[in-house]
């Protein structure tokens, strides 16, 4: 991670090194933060974010679920997230806002006693995946460890406590050789990467599992949903076998961090010629060419930071 100048931490710019939580912080003992993780890239019209408004709205909606009452309105952390872009002179960067619960008690039901405190982190990050792996794909690995089930953590809201099952992911993926895992949901069906949405095609058609599959609403989801449909692919939200990843004619992850990247092999097994597939690739131009400035914003994705 290379630091940048500036921190936005409840309501002004700090220094990096000053921008500091206390040990007692409830969110430090139960994971009780809610965050995003947004990217602003490099155009020729200067940097832009990508979807900011949408990660606002599942950063707003994932405190209500948790009932943590956020001391800003979604217009002030928008000018807030801009203005940290700004301030730390990225071209572009990775931008991590996060609203947590702070010190008063250790209780459960911390609403009364624990303040609400937001930062907006910013920093340089290229591809989670390695660069390599945007073109020549990653070697996955199901893993042993399931998502969470139906009623028990819910799985659309984005919380820091959620990612001690997605560690769990991504650390056996790693201890067994594997770039990452996938995860099943607690019937078996496909899921979700540690970090990451999955897609698979099938004979032209693209699939990709349900939001009641325990899978995080993804923002890139979304977006790579709908540029499948304006280039002419049928897209199908469905519950996915396992045994259908080793069938495929091609997977890919999808997210914020890893963007479009292909899958080539899942457990050892090749998926289709054991490289990037044609629909892949062709998402992946339409993708890149548009948060890059090179294909027009036809659905008003960027931002310009200003």
């Amino acid at each position: 991670m290379l630091k940048a100048e500036k921190i936005w931490l409840n309501g002004e710019l700090v220094a990096w090194d000053e921008a500091k939580v206390h040990v007692a912080a409830h969110a430090l003992h139960y994971g009780s933060s809610v965050f995003e993780g947004i990217r602003c890239y490099k155009t020729e019209a200067g940097p832009q974010v990508f979807c900011l408004d949408q990660h606002l709205r599942r950063l707003y909606e994932s405190c209500k679920v948790y009932r943590i009452s956020v001391p800003y309105p979604p217009d002030v952390l928008r000018e807030a997230i801009l203005a940290t872009v700004k301030a730390n002179g990225h071209r572009a960067c990775y931008i991590r806002p996060i609203v947590f619960r702070g010190v008063g008690s250790f209780s459960l039901d911390p609403r009364e006693d624990c303040p609400v405190e937001v930062a907006i982190i910013t920093f340089q990050w290229g591809a989670y995946l390695g660069e390599e792996a945007l073109e020549r794909g990653v070697d996955v690995g199901v893993a042993s460890w399931a998502r969470m089930a139906p009623n028990t953590y819910p799985a659309l809201a984005k919380v820091g406590g959620h990612y001690t099952n997605s560690q769990l992911v991504a650390m056996e993926a790693k201890d067994r050789g594997f770039t990452e895992g996938i995860a099943l949901d607690v019937f078996g069906y496909v899921s979700e990467g540690s970090g990451e949405n999955v897609f698979l095609v099938r004979d032209g058609i693209i699939y990709t599992p349900p939001l009641g599959a325990s899978i995080l609403g993804g923002v890139t989801r979304a977006c790579v949903i709908r540029l499948a449909r304006d280039l002419g692919y049928e897209v199908r939200e469905q519950l996915i076998p396992r045994e259908a990843l080793y069938i495929a004619d091609e997977l890919f992850f999808t997210g914020t961090a890893a963007e479009i990247t292909p899958i080539r092999s899942v457990d050892g097994i090749p998926i289709g010629a054991g490289r990037r597939g044609p629909i892949t690739k062709r998402l992946q131009e339409e993708f890149f060419g548009i948060v890059t400035g090179k294909i027009p914003d036809r659905h008003g994705w960027l931002t310009p930071v200003g």
